[in-house]
């Protein structure tokens, strides 16, 4: 009988500890997203002395990085009240997505009342999402949906399978249409899961499909890390922390190998294969990425995006001149013909000037490019809107 009281007790005790577990990070709403489009931020720590919110929300500030000076996230206090809830209010916010992190006494963490969550490199915070305009495009709507597969190909110059994701657009199960193909290349950093967290690309490509501003065409998203497998706790190395730099990063291997992944689409997907029907583009070291594999293999692509490209010197270690000759090349490319070539970088983005000497040179050969700057930096922000913006000029003849 004893034993038996001993098992209730403890059964009871493990209940009460699950349910506290289960609702401990419900005791305060956060964030509160008004129909002012300002947001609440609280935090229930009765003891902290003070708390702070970082996020891409606030004015931005500058630094340190290991490719130079960039835009970080800004900081605001908290306010406590009598019963130990900490709150901090913005003012009205454009529609968007943000993220956003607590600092409480100094130490860095997420909000305990938002499961939602990204990773960006080895850092993790919680997003929301301000409603309307650009933002819309972030959103999951009432629209016909794509489908997202993680999938493993044999890189054969690197010696070992490597993972991508892949999205096919709404109808591609049902269907036995024939679709064009983007390729979609992540930054220093990222992996094969960035574009689709960080990008939010399955939702831009569902919302630009349904309003028909974009034709229906796979989205392949490889990673680029030559040294990896796949993304960090999804490959064979296990779970470790993430890098910004990884070894072997832009040293042309990646380049010189990636024919294997447009092989391996080609062969399991029905996908019109051919220079006319595929596009690469990428953000920051994707970008450079993009650059390269379309000048090194001329025929391969007839839209290529660069999106706040790190153009920049590289040792070449691919055993195969992928950064040898390249103003001849780039001349090259240019006879060959394509019909886009897009350059997007923000005004405040530290490769900035990297990006108007490499415009420069396109202007002395005369290799017709289309160009947009916007506002910020080197930031999630622009990259999720240069691909809404160049998704819908693909594929239109």
């Amino acid at each position: 009988m004893k034993n038996k009281i001993l098992a209730l007790l403890l059964l009871t005790s493990s209940f009460i500890q699950a349910q506290e577990a289960l609702f401990s990070g419900q005791q305060v709403s956060s964030p509160q997203v008004h129909e002012d489009h300002s947001v609440t931020f609280r935090l229930m720590a009765p003891g902290a002395e003070s708390v702070q919110v970082t996020g891409d929300f606030l004015p931005s500030v500058k630094v340190k990085t290991p490719m130079g000076e960039a835009d970080g996230p800004g900081k605001a206090d908290l306010e406590k009240d009598e019963k130990g809830i900490w709150s901090f209010t913005t003012e009205a916010l454009a529609p968007e997505l943000y993220n956003y992190a607590f600092i409480i006494d100094g130490f860095k963490t997420t909000d305990p009342a938002n499961p939602f969550l990204i990773r960006d490199v080895a850092s993790v915070m919680n997003i929301f999402i301000v409603p309307g305009e650009q933002a819309d495009l972030y959103r999951v709507q009432d629209v016909p949906h794509g489908t997202v597969a993680s999938r493993w190909y044999d890189a054969q110059d690197l010696g070992f399978d490597r993972k991508l994701s892949i999205y096919t657009p709404p109808g591609y199960e049902q269907s036995d249409d024939e679709y064009p193909v983007l390729y979609l290349l992540h930054g220093a950093g990222g992996d094969e899961e960035a574009w689709l967290s960080l990008g939010r690309t399955a939702q831009i490509m569902d919302n630009l499909i349904a309003e028909g501003k974009a034709k229906p065409m796979l989205v392949v998203m490889p990673n680029g890390n030559v040294g990896q497998d796949a993304a960090p706790g999804a490959g064979s190395d296990g779970y470790y922390t993430p890098q910004f730099m990884t070894p072997e990063t832009m040293n042309g291997k990646y380049e010189a190998q990636f024919m294997d992944i447009v092989d391996f689409v080609e062969d399991n997907y029905r996908i019109k294969a051919d220079k006319a029907n595929r596009a690469i583009a990428g953000l920051s070291m994707g970008g450079y990425h993009s650059l390269q594999i379309s000048r090194f293999y001329p025929n391969a692509f007839d839209y290529v995006g660069l999106f706040s490209a790190a153009i920049m010197p590289r040792e070449d270690k691919s055993g195969k001149g992928v950064y040898a000759d390249f103003e001849e090349t780039l001349k090259a490319q240019k006879d060959n013909g394509y019909k886009l070539y897009w350059i997007a970088i923000g005004e405040s983005d530290f490769l900035y000037e990297a990006n108007m000497e490499y415009r420069e040179l396109l202007d002395k050969i005369g290799m017709p490019y289309e160009y947009t700057e916007s506002e910020g930096g080197h930031i999630w922000r622009n990259w999720r809107v240069y691909l809404s913006e160049f998704v819908p000029l693909l594929f239109q003849d």
